[in-house]
């Protein structure tokens, strides 16, 4: 089989090429000059899979028998979905568990989503990824067309992937780290989770590629135990306090810091505040569910795996600056990385709206400058 996977370097993706190559021979697209595998048939094409003119290009290498698709996609999709349906024999398109609308049951494959059942106008004008997945599956799902197959993973994990919440371990872990305290909220420390370990799901996706039965339908990839966000917390404390010889402090707000920004709102109360359990039996068919990870045992082996050698992506320093205001904390400005940063923390530690206004404003200003050079000088 030739498989083409997009954007597979996430927590399903990486582990989800090596188990496709132990049978088959892989295509993986990235943007890095990146050699083959030493030791499994994975290929890498350097390249950007956004870029409608290197995929069709991808695409038409040979008639891939079939193609992962992990990307993210705007309003171009309408024609990729239509290229990919084309070329393959199976295009798997990774949607999200985040389309479930809220149930007090568990979760089947047939649960509305919100994009059918939500009333909130003002949400359904947005693209909100809960929203984009769906509507892209909607494209397929009315394309005419049998030789898709959707996923939709519910919140996933490895060890550079450990959230809480809404919050992403550059939020959480790094303030442990740096002897802040972890500011978390009672709003969401209620809600009961379902977190599946990176390679579980990967082991779900491998194994419907190729299947017959796969074709045309939708599954979800989930750990058959659920828990409440307090009892994640609980454990990450557990392996922090082994790491560190002490238990880090812990903020709880009454709300999530992330309601008072208007980008971050709809993560909170249209998934995040949804009580998820799941039935597997769908996805049974052709896997285990029963012999994934637990999250008790996940979490701490994947949190421990990260903090023996921790490495951060970008701190956001407007969230960290508005989570030092709730513990009543200050973060030294040299351990900020730009002047701008250190601006933006100020103003949102201290609340200076007459700051926050100039800051806002020279950033429009920005915006429209660099814009307006690349029209001029024809750079997109």
């Amino acid at each position: 089989m030739d498989i083409l996977v997009l954007g597979g370097t996430g927590a399903m993706g990486v582990p989800l090429v090596l188990q496709l190559a132990q049978e088959a021979d892989v295509y993986v697209t990235t943007r890095r000059n990146t050699p083959p595998h030493s030791e499994y048939k994975v290929n890498y094409i350097q390249g950007n899979a956004k870029n409608l003119v290197f995929l069709r290009d991808v695409l038409s290498q040979r008639h891939w028998d079939a193609v992962v698709d992990f990307m993210v996609w705007g309003s171009e999709f309408e024609h990729v979905a239509a290229l990919m349906l084309e070329a393959t024999e199976q295009y798997v398109f990774i949607s999200s568990a985040r389309v479930y609308a809220q149930t007090e049951n568990a979760i089947t494959e047939e649960t509305p989503r919100l994009l059918d059942v939500c009333t909130d106008e003002a949400y359904l004008k947005t693209n909100e990824y809960a929203l984009a997945k769906a509507r892209e599956e909607d494209l397929l799902l009315k394309s005419g067309k049998k030789n898709f197959t959707i996923i939709r993973p519910t919140i996933t994990y490895n060890k550079n992937r450990l959230q809480l919440g809404v919050l992403e371990k550059e939020n959480w872990i790094y303030r442990a780290l740096h002897g802040r305290s972890i500011v978390f909220s009672k709003d969401i420390s209620e809600k009961v989770t379902t977190m599946t370990f990176g390679d579980d799901v990967a082991n779900g996706i491998a194994s419907i590629v190729g299947k017959e039965g796969a074709r045309g339908e939708v599954f979800h990839i989930t750990c058959p135990q659920s828990l409440l966000w307090s009892e994640v917390l609980e454990i990450y404390l557990n392996v922090l306090e082994e790491h560190l010889g002490n238990r880090p402090k812990v903020v709880m707000t009454e709300k999530s810091t992330n309601l008072q920004f208007k980008e971050r709102i709809y993560q909170v109360i249209y998934c995040r505040y949804f009580n998820r359990t799941f039935d597997n039996s769908k996805i049974a068919q052709f896997c285990n569910p029963e012999e994934f990870k637990t999250p008790q045992e996940g979490l701490s082996d994947c949190l421990r795996v990260f903090l023996a050698a921790p490495k951060f992506g970008q701190i956001d320093w407007v969230l960290e600056a508005v989570n030092d205001r709730a513990a009543g904390e200050r973060t030294p400005l040299a351990e900020i990385d730009s002047t701008g940063n250190k601006l933006y923390y100020i103003a949102y530690r201290y609340n200076l709206k007459f700051m926050l206004l100039s800051l806002r404003a020279v950033g429009k200003v920005r915006r429209v400058t660099l814009s307006l050079i690349r029209k001029l000088t024809g750079k997109q």
